[in-house]
């Protein structure tokens, strides 16, 4: 199964870049911009990423960034994420930015946008992959800050598909932010938000039907209303869920006790994503083989889980296309 797991074909369409911050990388561009760091050797990173909650995590997530400074520090951190997935099969990605976590301590947007689009490039021309933006506001943060990283995005939103919602979730519902998803559709920006990881069910139906999101990223606390379900299988929408993220921030006990055979059971559309690997124990593969374990998943479980990560991507038609073809085809010939 691991090297069935390997081979697969896959999109991940749940990944913050920020998160993909490996503790040997962060000493290298932490050295190279004279930054210091609260972190001896890479050990003792390692040892601080346990957490009880999505705040513990949020806490050492931010200070790692820290040292984010340069383009060149932006297309490191994106380019080492994108030859992960070539290693993996990832064909496609959707990559979520968080630009304040960066302009709040006075990097330009441009310079943040720039090396990430730079690296994304680069890997479609010498790795293949296909990639696409998604641009994150903070909600702990206010919707006029969230209106302001809107208006700095509009001089590159040519690089930039859709926005997201994400940091901390409770006491920040959808509803916070209803004018900046409007006023983002507007811009011609896709909406998606993160719903329902500690945020119970009324959170999923705010992001639904006031920010009128496209997919839901996490969505676990969508099973605490049968009618909320019904709602998004009827509304043909996706849930990106994240095992590895939600056992590490103790969303789920243990992995057997993960939801997402019983959402699949249910009929709702489930992807796999590693959310913020660095930190939470695994890229994509790793979470697809976990889950696998921990559910007893079958082949075909694990085809039709990637089936929706192209199906429910951002692509194009012809493009879906092309890797459903790609998947169909492996999936025959080593189920």
């Amino acid at each position: 199964m691991e090297e069935f797991i390997r081979g697969l074909p896959k999109a991940e369409l749940h990944l913050h870049i920020e998160g993909t911050f490996e503790p040997q990388l962060m000493f290298e561009i932490a050295k190279r911009n004279h930054i210091s760091i609260p972190f001896s050797s890479v050990k003792e990173i390692e040892a601080a990423y346990e957490f009880d909650c999505l705040q513990d995590f949020l806490d050492i997530y931010y200070q790692g960034a820290q040292v984010l400074i340069k383009e060149q520090d932006f297309y490191d951190l994106t380019y080492s994420y994108l030859k992960k997935c070539a290693e993996q099969n990832v064909r496609h990605t959707e990559i979520m930015f968080d630009p304040q976590t960066h302009t709040e301590r006075g990097i330009s947007f441009e310079t943040v946008i720039s090396g990430i689009n730079k690296a994304c490039r680069d890997a479609q021309r010498d790795l293949g992959i296909s990639s696409l933006l998604i641009m994150s506001y903070l909600r702990h943060l206010s919707e006029e800050a969230a209106f302001t990283t809107l208006k700095e995005s509009l001089p590159f939103k040519e690089h930039i598909t859709a926005i997201g919602l994400d940091s901390s979730e409770k006491g920040n519902p959808p509803s916070k932010f209803k004018k900046v998803f409007e006023a983002s559709v507007a811009e011609g920006y896709i909406a998606l938000a993160h719903a329902g990881e500690e945020g119970n069910a009324d959170y999923v139906w705010e992001a639904i039907d006031i920010l009128n999101i496209k997919r839901i990223d996490h969505g676990n606390n969508a099973l605490q209303d049968p009618e909320l379900v019904t709602e998004i299988i009827n509304r043909d929408m996706a849930l990106t869920v994240c095992p590895l993220s939600n056992k590490a921030l103790q969303v789920v006990s243990d992995l057997k006790a993960h939801p997402l055979k019983k959402m699949m059971d249910l009929g709702l559309k489930v992807t796999v994503n590693s959310d913020d690997p660095a930190y939470f124990g695994g890229q994509v593969n790793q979470n697809y083989h976990e889950i696998h374990k921990a559910l007893n998943l079958s082949k075909k479980d694990l085809y039709e889980l990637a089936k929706n990560s192209f199906n429910y991507s951002l692509l194009n038609e012809n493009k879906k296309k092309t890797y459903l073809d790609e998947l169909e085809s492996y999936y025959l010939t080593n189920k």
